[in-house]
């Protein structure tokens, strides 16, 4: 059975000619450098503090709420890799890189098949993929913020003010050539950033944070000395 029903789709295929063309992904690496603090707030602890913010109005009149530990809640924002080093989700690449495409035109339902992000390594506890940030070592900063629920509340998060990392790029070379990737990738540091506060926030304005060029001829230079 497996035999003929192979040589009917070899015959048809030969006669009929191939219309689907197998994938022509290609795989670039592209040293980012930021021009603006990382903050970042890793989403299963942000689930957890809304999660306890809802539970403690509900409890406030029957349970007296212990104090916040602004450093423990800040380092538990931070996505540690199972190796221990700090990253971002590499997610927040490919996503920005696809509402970029709304800058130009491009349907952002073509780049969501297309522009792919590969991991350096993943999340130890909710196995999210990650890409390594190599600089030093992050601050806690305290903003005054709203939650979901329209209440204003005090949050820690952590803040890198010098960050680089090495993105890979895998994208379909058929929908996109790399002088559109590497474009596409110099629009998302400059008008849509990653992390919180970006400029593309999808609840505000942002507050300029997590935006980033790419490395150029000087810095390759610098780091070779």
């Amino acid at each position: 059975m497996t035999t003929n029903h192979t040589e009917r789709v070899n015959e048809m295929a030969t006669t009929e000619g191939i219309q689907i063309k197998a994938p022509n992904l290609i795989t670039a690496t592209f040293r980012i450098i930021g021009t603006a603090p990382l903050v970042q707030a890793r989403f299963a602890e942000k689930g957890k503090i809304m999660m306890a913010q809802q539970a403690g109005q509900q409890a406030r009149s029957k349970k007296k709420r212990e104090p916040k530990d602004f450093d423990a809640l800040c380092d538990a924002s931070v996505h540690y890799s199972k190796e221990g080093w700090a990253g971002f989700s590499a997610s927040a690449i490919r996503c920005a890189s696809i509402s970029a495409c709304r800058l130009v035109g491009f349907k952002m339902t073509l780049a969501k098949l297309s522009i792919f992000v590969e991991a350096d390594g993943f999340d130890r506890e909710d196995g999210t993929p990650l890409v390594r940030i190599i600089g030093g070592d992050y601050r806690s900063v305290t903003h005054h913020v709203r939650n979901a629920t329209g209440v204003v509340d005090i949050r820690s998060r952590p803040m890198w003010d010098e960050w680089e990392a090495d993105v890979r790029i895998r994208f379909d070379a058929d929908q996109f050539s790399l002088t559109d990737i590497t474009n596409l990738l110099s629009r998302v540091g400059a008008q849509v950033g990653i992390g919180e506060g970006r400029p593309d926030s999808k609840s505000s304005a942002g507050m300029g944070w997590g935006m980033f060029r790419l490395s150029d001829a000087q810095d390759e230079a610098r780091r070779a000395s």
